[in-house]
């Protein structure tokens, strides 16, 4: 009862007044104490006008804490800043009374309210010292007292510079953490064996296990700014073998307010592994752009649709059409809308293959810009049931590039996939037919169509980063399809960014690929999450080789073998110069295609084979359609 009272006395709106009361009263006594110094505890002083210049003292505070406010910060989380505040108020408070004292000895005036030099600096002095340590003293007492215990997590901290440094004092000044700094960890010898604010500095060599182990440490935060990203990976593995929890401090243009949040300080995520440099798009070109134009993004409720529209959101557009199938989802990607008050945009829920509502659209909207994001991508499922790929990945395609060349939109940009490229299955096959229809396009109308083609997404829907992160939470164990597959991976805002610079350089007919640096091993994934989660491999979780599926391929390509490439003025985006192919030709197969009825499966591949002859399907039923001359 009495610490809920307490409670509710320290968090009412009043508390800054007692806050101030307070102050004033140790400005007093300390007052009292410097004059005692001063006369060597001899009580007799009221000669030099003590008492009148205690009332002066106590109107002269207030006005000060007044001034600088040092009376309005929360007590029980004071900080560096409200100890800057109450050193700029006493600081006046000392001018102010040497001004009085000066005056009076310049002028010879005897008045009661100048006050001896020396007590003066005394009462300064004692005012920093009494004043902020109360607020740290009572932060601490509100600490023990009103919060839930919660047992010292052990955490060493791994940078020793002004990034680590901050990170610790943030982790001591938020009273709901409970993270106890045992130690920093740095590779500079002129930091090794030294102490910050009385923690050790460390070398990286000394953190083995045992070490871990003897110190009882639970997590080790990540607190280097400016790190290259390969040495961030090579910090980050030699640190999740070891029985931690590693967690990392964002980089500082995300701190809230140019301020570190300890909420901010998150478990290290997989993408921030992969083996390249982040990509980075920064094109002035996109402002002018996307300025004033109106967009439509199809399959906006998907991973790749929703970044994308988030992304133009933030850009001056005339406004923005979000399209999708999927009524649940889209409804999220409309609430996070509200929830960020973007103005402009419309909701529409509609299928790409419904020609009829898509031309009403076109006809409702004089669009832009064009983001075809829509699309069926999981590969088992779209080779069980080819019809359906062709219907949504080749004829909804169709559907909406004929509109775009018929409304002439200035661009359209196609995000097509690393499967379309040497297809083995059929969903990679579709997405290879739409790339071309796009070129075909490109040929006889104003539209300028392009393409831009990469890897896996990390994160997204349906993704082996969801699907593992399942499987953790379940208990395991993790299913790899093959040991030696490898994958190229992005993140989710990277592979919106490609697309959105494509659709500014593409100028018509180009394929735009993204050097993604070196593919990886879905299974060196796969151990990293189960370390990155605190568990170990295969002790605790163990991982479970299920074999290819219909489709699946050991390794994916960016280009065909028949293509190369060109640079752009971006050096991580080229062009890929693609085979020549009979436009003319591969337009009519396609609308043959396009037209087809729900035959069987066979017919349906055969047809997608002519149009794509270097298709050649693995590990799947239709290999025997390969075998036909």
């Amino acid at each position: 009862m009495l610490k809920r009272l307490f409670k509710k006395g320290v968090d009412a709106n009043v508390s800054r007044w007692v806050v101030l009361l307070i102050d004033v009263f140790i400005v007093l006594q300390a007052f009292i104490l410097a004059y005692l110094i001063n006369f060597d505890f001899n009580l007799s002083f009221q000669r030099f006008g003590f008492f009148a210049q205690s009332a002066l003292i106590t109107l002269l505070a207030i006005l000060c804490f007044l001034i600088v406010g040092s009376y309005r910060g929360t007590v029980r989380q004071t900080g560096m800043k409200d100890a800057l505040s109450v050193f700029y108020g006493v600081s006046i408070l000392f001018g102010i009374l040497l001004l009085i004292t000066s005056l009076d000895r310049e002028y010879n005036i005897t008045i009661r309210f100048a006050v001896p030099f020396r007590v003066i600096v005394l009462h300064y002095l004692l005012n920093i010292i009494l004043l902020i340590a109360s607020r740290f003293i009572f932060k601490r007492f509100v600490q023990r007292v009103l919060m839930a215990y919660k047992p010292p997590v052990n955490t060493m901290i791994y940078g020793a510079g002004d990034s680590g440094l901050l990170t610790y004092a943030t982790l001591n000044s938020d009273l709901k953490n409970s993270s106890n700094v045992v130690g920093f960890i740095d590779d500079d010898n002129n930091k090794i064996g030294k102490k910050y604010n009385r923690v050790k500095v460390y070398s990286p060599k000394k953190i083995t296990e045992s070490f871990i182990q003897s110190k009882n440490i639970k997590e080790v935060i990540v607190s280097i700014q400016n790190v290259q990203s390969f040495r961030l990976m090579q910090i980050v593995d030699s640190l999740i073998e070891l029985p931690v929890k590693v967690k990392i401090v964002p980089s500082v243009d995300k701190w809230i307010n140019g301020d570190l949040n300890v909420g901010q300080i998150t478990e290290v995520k997989i993408e921030d592994l992969l083996d390249r440099s982040p990509i980075q798009i920064n094109n002035p070109i996109l402002q002018k752009e996307l300025n004033n134009k109106t967009v439509l993004i199809t399959g906006a409720a998907g991973s790749i649709g929703s970044e994308i529209a988030r992304q133009i959101s933030n850009y001056n557009y005339k406004h923005l059409v979000i399209l999708d199938q999927a009524e649940s989802d889209l409804y999220d990607v409309q609430q996070t809308f509200i929830r960020n008050d973007v103005e402009n945009y419309s909701t529409i829920i509609a299928d790409i293959r419904n020609e009829d509502r898509l031309s009403d659209v076109f006809n409702a909207y004089n669009f832009d810009i064009v983001f075809h994001a829509a699309a069926y991508k999981h590969v088992p499922l779209m080779e069980d049931n080819p019809y359906e790929a062709v219907k949504v990945n080749v004829f909804g395609s169709k559907v909406l590039m004929d509109l775009a060349a018929k409304h002439e939109v200035a661009k359209f940009v196609m995000v097509s996939t690393d499967k379309a490229v040497n297809p083995t299955n059929v969903m990679g096959a579709t997405k290879r037919i739409a790339e071309i229809y796009a070129s075909c396009l490109n040929k006889e109308s104003k539209t300028k169509f392009v393409t831009t083609r990469f890897g896996n997404v990390l994160g997204s829907n349906g993704s082996v980063i969801p699907l593992f992160k399942k499987q953790l939470k379940e208990g395991g164990p993790l299913t790899v399809t093959h040991k030696e597959i490898t994958r190229y991976f992005m993140t989710i805002p990277e592979a919106c960014q490609l697309v959105l610079e494509a659709g500014v350089m593409g100028k018509g007919g180009e394929i735009f690929v993204f050097d993604m640096g070196e593919s990886v091993k879905i299974f060196d994934i796969a151990k990293k999450m189960i370390n990155l989660s605190g568990l170990r491999y295969p002790e605790d979780i163990d991982i479970k080789i299920v074999g290819l599926r219909p489709g699946e391929k050991l390794y994916e390509e960016l280009l065909t073998t028949n293509e190369n490439t060109i640079p752009t003025y971006n050096e991580k985006i080229m062009i890929a110069k693609v085979e020549a192919v009979d436009y003319l030709a591969a337009k009519k197969k396609i609308i043959d295609l396009s037209k087809l009825g729900e035959k069987g499966k066979m017919d349906i591949v055969m047809k997608l084979k002519e149009i794509v002859p270097e298709y050649i399907s693995n590990n799947s039923e239709f290999e025997e359609l390969d075998k036909v001359v």
